[in-house]
């Protein structure tokens, strides 16, 4: 939005679906690996509530005090199994009904995210902000950018990861035949966009916090990493982001130029 406002609207959908699936996938990782002990009969209760849920949304049953009791004893008896309690919340967004029926202005998930946006921008996502990211950046630190491996294995993982996995995945896609590239983009510009999948933040923080929680320096230098990583991907990704636009404009430019003279002629 801030360095390339003049790019194609199918640009900004990738980067939208990218940046969904990526943390799917996040909390798929933190699902299966970091489940330690599983406690099966918390683990069904929590499953029987999504799926009452789910029943209900099918049903078109309506009232957010029939739903909230059931998301929360989700969240409760999920984080009681020993599985992370987020994925509770992904399930519970996934049964969440997308599609308006007839005479309805909003769906319920359009509907629940305008009720929850306020409190989750305004609240939750700064308050885990303050309590995640707050790390020492003295020398020690900024000299361990350099030198620490965890740290370096969290920049490499997102400023190089990211970009591999994003850009190498949708090129292989389109060869296969499995997707196709827009006719309004090249392959620069996924380029420019796999670049700035390597902003990392909260699900970031999140699994470095429980892979290295019991050792409180290592998640200060996981915490220093995806901050020193999400800085790097965030500026290489405008500066690939402008000349992409300055390419774009500058075609647009010399188009309209030859056409004009196609007209005087």
């Amino acid at each position: 939005a801030v360095t390339a406002s003049a790019m194609p609207p199918a640009l900004r959908a990738f980067l939208l679906t990218c940046a969904v699936v990526d943390d799917l996938g996040a909390i798929a990782v933190i699902a299966v690996f970091f489940t330690h002990h599983l406690n099966l009969l918390a683990l069904v209760a929590g499953v029987a509530a999504i799926a009452l849920y789910g029943l209900l949304q099918a049903k078109r049953v309506r009232g957010p005090w029939i739903y909230l009791p059931l998301a929360l004893a989700a969240w409760y008896f999920v984080e009681l199994s020993g599985v992370h309690a987020t994925v509770a919340g992904v399930a519970l967004g996934l049964m969440t009904r997308v599609r308006n029926d007839p005479g309805e202005e909003s769906s319920p998930a359009e509907l629940a995210a305008h009720r929850l946006r306020p409190l989750s921008a305004g609240f939750v996502v700064p308050m885990f902000a303050f309590l995640s990211a707050g790390v020492a950046l003295d020398t020690g630190a900024l000299g361990a950018m350099f030198t620490d491996r965890v740290v370096l294995g969290v920049i490499a993982g997102l400023v190089v990861g990211k970009f591999l996995g994003v850009f190498g995945g949708a090129w292989l896609a389109v060869r296969l035949g499995l997707a196709r590239l827009s006719e309004e983009l090249h392959w620069r510009d996924m380029a420019a966009v796999s670049t700035l999948a390597g902003i990392g933040f909260t699900v970031s923080l999140l699994i470095g916090g429980l892979a290295y929680g019991d050792d409180p320096e290592r998640v200060n230098a996981v915490t220093t990493g995806v901050l020193a990583a999400s800085l790097a991907a965030s500026v290489l990704a405008a500066i690939l982001l402008r000349l992409r636009v300055r390419k774009r404009v500058g075609a647009q430019d010399d188009d309209g130029h030859r056409r004009s003279i196609g007209d005087r002629s």
